[in-house]
């Protein structure tokens, strides 16, 4: 097991530089992109030709996404940039929270059955939270609570936004529910788990 951890922790460290270039080397070609789009490089130059030759068909769908959202063709690499960073924001989050489940199970292992129900709370109130940011993401994009492999999100989280949306208003376009829901979870964790391990010592 701790072999284990140390492997995930050098892989998200390499992870993260090589992360790092690739969006760097990407928000350089957005930029490029953009500026191709938006007519403030020569369109005739050569750099201009490789853009719409090599970039914008690899980033079609997302232009389709854009535009049956009312977008401008031009933000299409911006969104594109967006992706990209979210994607890798949850692949690294992903790589931590492995590496958090196996310190858990670690600990479990050395504190028995008492152990193994922290853990169960733990581990529960994680899965919440991560359906709460799953949701909020959709929400950012047109037609994905109809998605199929994101309809977990809404039914995990819509037993506890629905009676906080009956006390608070939202903010203009804004729902603020799951940003409370986010911090009440929190401070239920805290207390139940601080219960836990008194109850353990």
């Amino acid at each position: 097991m701790i072999q284990a951890l140390a492997a995930l922790a050098a892989l998200s460290a390499v992870l993260r530089t090589v992360l790092l270039g690739v969006g760097l080397v990407l928000a350089a070609l957005a930029t490029a992109d953009w500026a191709a789009r938006t007519r403030r490089i020569n369109p005739f130059s050569g750099a201009a030709r490789f853009l719409r030759g090599s970039i914008d068909p690899r980033l079609a769908g997302i232009e389709r996404q854009v535009l049956r959202a009312g977008g401008h063709p031009a933000a299409t690499p911006w969104w594109a940039l967006v992706a990209y960073v979210v994607v890798a924001a949850l692949l690294l989050a992903a790589l931590d929270m492995l590496a958090g489940l196996i310190r858990e199970v670690v600990f479990a292992t050395a504190m028995g059955a008492a152990g193994f129900l922290f853990v169960l709370v733990r581990w529960t109130f994680s899965f919440l939270r991560l359906a709460l940011l799953v949701r909020v993401l959709a929400s950012w994009f047109p037609r994905a609570a109809e998605a199929r492999w994101l309809r977990w999100s809404f039914g995990a989280t819509e037993w506890m936004l629905r009676p906080l949306r009956r006390v608070i208003p939202s903010l203009g376009m804004v729902d603020i529910t799951p940003i409370v829901a986010y911090f009440v979870l929190q401070l239920i964790e805290g207390l139940v788990s601080r219960a836990l391990f008194s109850g353990m010592r």
